[in-house]
């Protein structure tokens, strides 16, 4: 569903589910084998459970990520900001450019992640590789299978040593949840800790990369923003309802059919959320290509709408207005390397471009 009114309407329709037993082609056996987004209907957890499992799963999660934890968070996603444009400033190449999707935009997100969860660098580097795999459309078939296989098998180990030595993580935290209330199973536990890091990261990374790139394209609305007339959390917001950072997200499923008016969706049909068409709906918004910043209220649904709105949004948009404060306070010169557009990224799933290379002043 691209419309926002249409696709705002059944993201909270009760007569829509999560569950893949909801869904025809599934419980017919009848998806090709390999099928890439396997993995984003299948796995145990938030986004594949309906009704009182999935109240049970959020809830879980809400009491270990609680806002004491994020914003115990963000000093440390500061400090790690701060790093990283040290190291942006270090690898400008002879031609006086440096990529700022691989610099920058790409270990932020991954860094908190792991902040959070309690990975080791190692662990990190590792699930980086997977996530990108998981949401690419070039990847080799199987090749998203096995990634999630890898990342499962990963998320396991890591289980087993907060277990064996809890910390103050969130890791630890479900893991607590799991043992004390014996409500979160091993394979929930899993696919959980699976989904947070690949929506965290992906999310925040592209969010980074568009926002920069509707700000540099727009110098006036730049010059809004450094002056102080309209605040970073504006950026984030209309980058949030003009360039998505998630394309599209499978799946959700009819439980009945659904009239619409000019179609009606039979049940058992999958439906899919085009969240970057409703962002730009010309019958929503006003001139709806715009990037601006004065829009007031920016009400859009790239973090959802309903019981599964995003659990992680207040982690997002923290991670994104430091990233970008801290970047266009360190290098108020910001511009394009180049006027080449760059290459949107090879996915079904992210809404982003594949490298963004800039000058810093």
């Amino acid at each position: 569903m691209s419309h926002h009114a249409t696709l705002q309407q059944l993201l909270a329709d009760p007569r829509v589910a999560k569950g893949p037993e909801h869904w025809t082609l599934y419980r017919e056996g009848r998806l090709p084998e390999g099928w890439p987004l396997m993995t984003f209907v299948t796995v145990p957890g938030l986004t594949t459970s309906d009704g009182a499992r999935h109240r049970r799963l959020r809830g879980l999660v809400t009491q270990a990520l609680t806002p004491r934890r994020v914003n115990e968070l963000a000093p440390a996603v500061r400090q790690r900001v701060l790093g990283l444009l040290d190291d942006l400033a270090g690898a400008v190449g002879p031609d006086g450019s440096v990529d700022l999707r691989s610099r920058f935009a790409y270990p932020l997100p991954m860094d908190v992640i792991g902040e959070l969860l309690g990975l080791r660098a190692e662990q990190q580097d590792r699930l980086h590789e997977l996530s990108d795999v998981l949401v690419s459309s070039s990847a080799v078939p199987g090749a998203s299978a096995a990634a999630a296989r890898d990342m499962a098998g990963l998320l396991a180990a890591l289980v087993a040593e907060k277990r064996a030595a809890p910390a103050d993580d969130l890791t630890s935290a479900l893991i607590a949840a799991r043992e004390e209330q014996d409500r979160l199973s091993e394979e929930e536990l899993i696919g959980i800790l699976l989904q947070l890091v690949v929506a965290g990261h992906e999310t925040t990374l592209n969010l980074v990369c568009n926002a920069v790139l509707g700000l540099l394209a727009h110098p006036d609305q730049l010059a809004l923003v450094l002056g102080g007339e309209v605040p970073w959390s504006a950026v984030v917001e209309e980058t949030l309802r003009r360039d998505s950072p998630v394309g599209h997200f499978p799946m959700r499923y009819a439980l009945e059919d659904i009239d619409l008016g000019e179609v009606v969706i039979p049940a058992g049909d999958g439906i899919l959320a085009s969240y970057a068409a409703a962002g730009r709906d010309p019958g929503h918004w006003e001139d709806a290509d715009r990037f601006d910043l004065t829009r007031s209220p920016i009400r859009h649904l790239s973090l959802g709408h309903g019981p599964h709105f995003c659990i992680g949004s207040v982690l997002a948009r923290l991670e994104a207005e430091t990233a970008l404060r801290e970047l266009f306070t360190r290098f108020p010169g910001l511009r394009r390397a180049d006027d080449v557009p760059p290459r949107p990224i090879a996915s079904f799933l992210s809404n982003s471009v594949s490298s963004l290379r800039v000058r810093l002043s």
